[in-house]
């Protein structure tokens, strides 16, 4: 009969700074939040004066002060369309892309695979500038489609390199099988490599989506109307020079990040997978 290893003292303190790593991480991600939601019930005498406290008497009236003092509505709309629009059309236009650079040899491809690859180390910020200038020159400045092609490609280099690692994991006799069959090479990307690579597509989405719904900054610079800026600009209307409505802020910024939360806790396990399986198939 084999008998289990006894733990032996390191093991023992591996195990415990392990488990201390992860309870700490958990605190530092979901205690802001928590404090975020409760203290949107509360009013702001009672944030002010015990912030760490439960509320005492549960409103909703943060919510409807926020409703009335930001168009979040106008704005909930404008990132609902945004966001779907860019993640459809970056999904699509880079997932025909990555397949080809995954599975045809020509000139070119390793300057491809460059430039991709370092616009990964490329901070977002960087490029703030330029894309100013390219939106204003084409005439897309504050509008919904400067946004949306903005967003589209912001998530190119992500997108390309998921795609491209699922595709890389398909075995090519599929798709020589389908070309024996009489399948041309478009009726075998849409049927036959595409449902295989749902997973990598349902990841890269997930990802844009997350990345177009939170953006900030090129929402703040490329839009100046409400009627095209995006709901985390809603901030902006809880604050200003001499006083705080921090009951409100606090229920607009519920209202702002429980969709990507929510989005995320339904598909958080087909991400992780994904990403892991595509980082051993690339």
């Amino acid at each position: 009969m084999r008998t289990r290893p006894k733990p032996t003292a390191g093991r023992a303190v591996a195990g415990t700074l392990k488990y201390a790593l992860m309870i700490t991480l958990f605190l530092l991600s979901v205690v802001p939040l928590l404090w975020i939601i409760l203290s949107s019930f509360k009013t702001n005498r009672e944030i002010l004066s015990a912030p760490l406290a439960l509320p005492a008497h549960w409103s909703l009236d943060g919510y409807a002060s926020a409703f009335k003092i930001a168009p979040l509505q106008t704005f909930y709309l404008n990132s609902v369309i945004i966001t779907s629009l860019s993640t459809l059309l970056n999904v699509f236009l880079v997932g025909m892309s990555a397949y080809v650079v995954a599975r045809f040899n020509f000139k070119g491809k390793s300057l491809v695979f460059l430039l991709f690859s370092f616009s990964l180390l490329v901070p977002m910020t960087a490029l703030i500038h330029p894309v100013y200038l390219l939106v204003n020159t084409a005439g897309l400045l504050d509008t919904k489609a400067g946004l949306v092609f903005v967003y589209m490609s912001l998530g190119f280099p992500t997108t390309f390199f998921i795609m491209r690692s699922y595709f890389l994991g398909i075995p090519r006799s599929i798709e020589e099988a389908a070309y024996i069959d009489g399948s041309g090479f478009l009726n075998t990307f849409v049927k036959i490599v595409l449902p295989i690579a749902r997973p990598g597509m349902a990841t890269a989405a997930i990802l844009q989506f997350l990345m177009a719904w939170n953006e900030f900054l090129y929402a703040l610079v490329l839009t100046s109307s409400k009627n095209n800026r995006t709901l985390p600009l809603a901030i902006n209307y809880f604050t200003s020079q001499f006083s705080f409505n921090y009951t409100a802020m606090f229920a607009a910024i519920t209202v702002i990040v429980l969709p990507s939360i929510v989005i995320y806790l339904l598909l958080q396990e087909q991400v992780v997978g994904s990403l892991a399986a595509g980082s051993v198939k690339g």
